[in-house]
């Protein structure tokens, strides 16, 4: 497939699958007095397996959308900072995809040598670093401009509490399911590749 048309297919179903997680509620995580967000993994797996173009879109698109459930379910303070500060949505959403990126890029070794193999090891640190730097980008931006356009009703002994609540739950979800996702597709594609190779 071109790597163009790949990356489209790509973003479009990781985009899909983000709304489908948002309309339905999947994508919430219940906790004690709060709820962590597994929204991001489809912005991260995007990312990773693509890039940080394909993660930037992705990621926008999350963005967009909780502006859009904002308006149309929320009624506390959170949803209506997102309605009257946009910002706050859609900054830390795409930087998700980048950031992961360039983590998974760095730790892999990737970033400086796009052809190299990886090791299995090496690929699954790689991959655990940067889903879990995406996830806490995310958690720790919406959570600090919060405290900005809330000061009254956030403070930072708050963001703290929930950084070790939400974006430890989160990043541990995000680690785990990109794990579990992006391994058994590169392992794919790899053998898919090594079988094209044996017939030319």
């Amino acid at each position: 497939m071109d790597t163009r048309l790949r990356k489209i297919v790509v973003g479009g179903v990781f985009s899909a699958l983000i709304i489908v997680l948002g309309i339905t509620g999947l994508g919430f995580i219940p906790l004690p007095a709060v709820s962590a967000t597994i929204l991001q993994v489809p912005v991260i797996i995007a990312a990773i397996l693509e890039g940080p173009v394909v993660g930037f879109c992705t990621g926008l698109l999350f963005g967009l959308f909780s502006i859009m459930q904002a308006a149309n379910i929320g009624t506390g303070p959170v949803d209506m900072a997102f309605l009257n500060h946009p910002w706050l949505a859609i900054i830390p959403r795409v930087l998700i995809g980048p950031a992961a990126w360039l983590i998974y890029s760095l730790v892999s070794g990737s970033f400086f040598n796009k052809t190299k193999t990886i090791p299995a090891t090496r690929e699954s640190v790689a991959i655990g670093a940067g889903a879990v730097t995406g996830s806490l980008v995310n958690t720790a931006l919406v959570l600090s401009g919060l405290t900005l356009v809330l000061p009254e009703l956030i403070t930072w002994t708050a963001v703290l509490g929930a950084l070790s609540v939400n974006g430890t739950a989160e990043a541990a979800f995000s680690a785990a399911i990109s794990l579990m996702v992006i391994l058994p597709w590169k392992g794919i594609s790899r053998r898919g590749k090594s079988k094209l190779n044996s017939l030319s």
